[in-house]
């Protein structure tokens, strides 16, 4: 770990960072006991098949005390399938620390998770407990992990392996009881190959994958999704926005979502704010958004600044697709093979592998 050479820029970047990377939540579930609501689980909305296998697949891994890797595209909700697992599991009455990996820099994330004793670099005025002994008995949430340093991952494999670790510029051993639960937007798989992920902490991280769909692959739930934003906005924002013209639903739906739900509950509070009162029309949509839609009329799938994952999206794809074929067969498998020319058991095989199963 490299040595902070000013102490007011540490003592500033650990403020930025706990403000606006950790958190800490108390979970708060229905009083009848029954986490489902009508259209989504706890603060995730979606009534989509491929959204009903999630929450499923929530239910029962939440209680567990399995490590967890919450994986898809950016704004696809993994910090709410996390707070999700947390909330149902034995854990819940206990910390849920939540720490961005991508956005604390490196020189300082170590101190972030595992804390420092005094003198252990310039700005260390005092001793500091890290995220992973305030979460002792609860559950630590690692955003975005696959942007983890080399050096950091084997001191987290050691978390993991044995629940130690030392703060640093210590040697005392810390133990703490924790459960981890990590997410990214990136292939981890393809980062091992490509050396940039250790092979034995991707293993270990990778004992219950939970894979979010991009939006466009369960757009049946945007109508949901905007009602539910609306509301939200409205509530936030002392707005009075009734809904949305036909014809702006058309075009939300044709969209392709690259920032996935978060793009579009972006959107959705912005028109809501201007509009104020009223329905929504094309006149309140950005212009971008109206001349994406008029160049554009079919969907497609769009690279943002960031990238793709090819394989996710092929994956992402892939299920989406069987799962229409499920629905459009009620279940029955040799048809469903059919729609898709493939052969009954290559199908089952498939459905093993995305966890799929009707309600």
């Amino acid at each position: 770990m490299g040595l902070m050479e000013d102490a007011d820029l540490l003592n500033l970047a650990v403020d930025d960072a706990q403000a606006a990377d950790t958190e800490e939540i108390a979970c708060t579930l229905p009083t009848d006991g029954d986490a489902q609501g009508p259209a989504g689980f706890l603060d995730i909305i979606g009534g989509s098949a491929a959204m009903r296998a999630v929450f499923n697949l929530i239910r029962k891994v939440a209680d567990s005390e399995s490590t967890i890797l919450v994986t898809g595209e950016t704004g696809t909700g993994k910090g709410l399938v996390a707070k999700a697992l947390h909330c149902c599991s034995r854990r819940k009455d206990k910390p849920f620390v939540a720490i961005n990996c991508g956005a604390i820099p490196e020189n300082l994330l170590e101190s972030e998770l595992f804390g420092h004793v005094k003198g252990a670099f310039t700005g260390a005025t005092a001793n500091k407990i890290g995220k992973f002994e305030r979460a002792h008995g609860g559950t630590v949430f690692l955003d975005e992990i696959g942007d983890m340093s080399p050096e950091l991952q084997v001191k987290l494999l050691k978390v993991l392996e044995g629940g130690e670790f030392e703060a640093v510029g210590g040697n005392r051993t810390v133990k703490v009881d924790v459960r981890i639960i990590a997410a990214t937007h990136r292939d981890l798989d393809e980062e091992v190959q490509n050396g940039c992920f250790r092979e034995d902490l991707f293993y270990r991280l990778f004992v219950i994958p939970i894979r979010l769909p991009a939006l466009r692959f369960h757009k049946g739930d945007i109508p949901l999704l905007m009602n539910h934003f609306l509301q939200q906005a409205n509530s936030k924002n002392n707005r009075q926005v009734e809904g949305v013209a036909d014809e702006v639903g058309r075009i939300l739906m044709n969209h392709a979502w690259p920032g996935n739900v978060r793009e579009l509950k972006n959107l959705i509070e912005r028109v809501v704010v201007l509009r104020g009162e009223g329905h929504i029309s094309l006149r309140d949509l950005p212009a971008n958004l109206i001349n994406a839609a008029s160049s554009n009329p079919t969907p497609t799938i769009e690279i943002t600044d960031d990238g793709i994952s090819l394989n996710s999206a092929v994956t992402d794809f892939e299920k989406a697709l069987i799962i229409q074929s499920l629905e459009k067969t009620n279940w029955v498998k040799n048809q469903a093979a059919k729609l898709l020319q493939l052969n009954r058991t290559t199908l089952v095989e498939k459905i093993k592998r995305h966890q799929l199963q009707p309600e």
